[in-house]
């Protein structure tokens, strides 16, 4: 019989197949005392078997690049933290085996996280990845992951590692469904690098048969379990219309009647920009930096690294806007050499412009390294920080560009609701306003984003959310200045319809996510964007604006 079942739709497309369950051994050593003069051979092990895991989890973002790369660069930090290593050697030292000794260090760290109020708890899930890849090489059992299958299938787990989503093959992983996560998990987001259709924060995924067909709508969140010939043939022909239209979307985004959106592209680095150019991308929206920094976390990429590696991404948009946001550091993206290891919760201490304006070397050296980088280049540099908080935040950044010698438009970020609610007295500092709705959402709704128990929080529609935006965008058109979405919010077609009708001036997301956006403009004039968005805000939940945006735009 079929039956629907609802989760949170996080990348677009229809996948239907059978199911395959990831592979869920439990990987809980035996408790076991070990004599005193085997202590020092066993914290071998163990140190051996962390740098092999790192090395494994470095190589796998090698190859997989872009945003996958700087999320499992940050998980061999995660394998290699000293802390957790002590803890290792100590549980040794009283006796326990390696193996045991890491499974015990690791869950006390998790205990801890959850101590301080989970902040970090959308990081559980890597946390648990790395400590089974240690236990299993100690063990010497494979690593439980991606089943073995000829045929396609439709991945079924209670959560995804960045390790098996950034290498999954969409050429047999038809899509994928999850238990947990949230609309902007590193699940969602590298699914939708990838490409593929995915359902996330779906309750009891995990019941669903090995073997039963099910049907998986990327766009609306639907589960169709069993679904019957007729549902099939409607889904696929509605996925088929779907194709056809994007592939003769081409051009600049525009609303019917030809007002003017431009669609840019989030990248984490060289490796993403071919992927945005083929996508037709009028440039650069989000260049997250991160990355760079990820690399080694005891000390700051040199100057000359830097250089090279913005010049190849400002390279690929020649007359295009490339809007680029210095080092976002702390909380859940934590850097030895910059980030408090003592604070309370991390979500409300020293991060992102609060971090670097407490080192200022390392905001001049990045400043410099952007301003030499777009030399002699036709590009149009932007240049914004993350988490401004107040006019006192803007001008601390803007002072420090212009004492860099930088040559470009100095912007905010608006991810605290006290930047929303004063852009206007914040514009008056910088050139541009640029709304990261992840970040934007989980502080106005407390709500991490990461945890898929509070993903209703998280979803971009709720009203609350678009009364913040509404208020940035407005302040920026009073003051001539634009105001662009470069969060996860941008991606969803509708709600691009919805974000223009708000009054912003531009939308950056994922590269495969661009033809979707770009086509679902173009059938809307922006009078029509206008009163959608109206009728969204004046809505009591995420679910009615999205119904009511929907029912204006459909003409009902």
């Amino acid at each position: 019989m079929e039956t629907t079942l609802r989760g949170v739709g996080v990348s677009h497309g229809v996948a239907i197949g059978e199911v395959r369950h990831m592979g869920t051994a439990v990987l809980e050593p035996p408790a076991k005392q070990i004599p005193a003069e085997e202590a020092e051979r066993e914290q071998g092990r163990a140190r051996q078997a962390v740098e092999a895991v790192a090395a494994d989890l470095m190589a796998r973002g090698n190859l997989a690049g872009g945003e996958a790369q700087a999320v499992l660069e940050a998980q061999a930090m995660m394998a290699q933290d000293p802390e957790l290593m002590v803890d290792v050697d100590r549980r040794i030292a009283v006796g326990s085996t390696a193996e045991r000794a890491v499974y015990d260090a690791f869950a006390a760290y998790r205990e801890l996280l959850a101590g301080a109020g989970e902040y970090l708890a959308g990081r559980v899930a890597d946390l648990d990845d790395v400590r089974n890849r240690i236990v299993a090489r100690l063990l010497g059992v494979p690593m439980p992951g991606v089943p073995d299958s000829d045929e396609p299938y439709v991945l079924v787990a209670r959560d995804l590692a960045p390790a098996d989503t950034a290498l999954l093959d969409p050429t047999l992983v038809l899509g994928f469904v999850t238990e947990e996560g949230g609309p902007t998990s590193h699940s969602a987001i590298l699914a939708r690098a990838l490409g593929v259709p995915a359902v996330v924060a779906l309750p009891g995924a995990g019941e669903l048969a090995e073997g039963t067909v099910i049907a998986v709508d990327g766009s609306t969140g639907d589960i169709f379990v069993n679904p019957s010939e007729e549902k099939k043939t409607q889904l696929e022909a509605a996925s088929a219309e779907r194709r056809a239209a994007l592939a003769a979307s081409t051009g600049p985004g525009a609303t019917a009647d030809g007002h003017k959106v431009p669609l840019l592209a989030n990248v984490g680095g060289p490796a993403d920009v071919p992927a945005a150019v083929e996508a037709g991308a009028e440039g650069v929206g989000l260049f997250r930096t991160e990355f760079l920094f990820l690399d080694d976390s005891k000390s700051a990429p040199s100057e000359e690294k830097q250089v090279e590696a913005y010049r190849q991404v400002l390279e690929a948009f020649p007359e295009g806007r490339v809007v680029v946001r210095v080092l976002d550091a702390g909380a859940d993206k934590p850097l030895e050499f910059l980030t408090p290891a003592d604070e309370p919760n991390p979500a409300l201490g020293v991060r992102g412009l609060r971090t670097l304006l407490d080192h200022p070397d390392v905001l001049r050296t990045q400043l410099t390294a952007l301003a030499k980088a777009a030399e002699g280049l036709p590009v149009y540099l932007e240049v914004m920080a993350p988490m401004v908080a107040d006019r006192a935040d803007a001008k601390a950044f803007a002072d420090a560009c212009r004492e860099a010698g930088l040559r470009a438009k100095f912007g905010a970020m608006v991810e605290i609701p006290s930047a929303a609610l004063r852009a206007r007295s914040i514009l008056q500092e910088v050139e541009f306003l640029s709304l990261g709705t992840n970040d934007l959402a989980q502080y106005t709704f407390a709500a991490d984003r990461q945890v898929g128990a509070v993903s209703r929080l998280q979803d971009p529609w709720q009203p609350a959310l678009l009364d913040l935006v509404a208020l940035s965008a407005e302040a920026a058109r009073a003051e001539g200045k634009s105001c662009g979405v470069c969060g996860e919010a941008a991606s969803d077609p509708l709600l691009a319809c919805v974000l223009t009708g708000l009054g912003v001036t531009s939308l950056s997301m994922g590269a495969a996510s661009l033809p979707y956006v770009r086509t679902a403009l173009a059938k809307y004039t922006l009078a029509q964007c206008e009163r959608a968005a109206a009728a969204a805000r004046a809505a009591d939940s995420a679910e009615e604006a999205r119904a009511a945006a929907q029912a204006v735009l459909s003409g009902e």
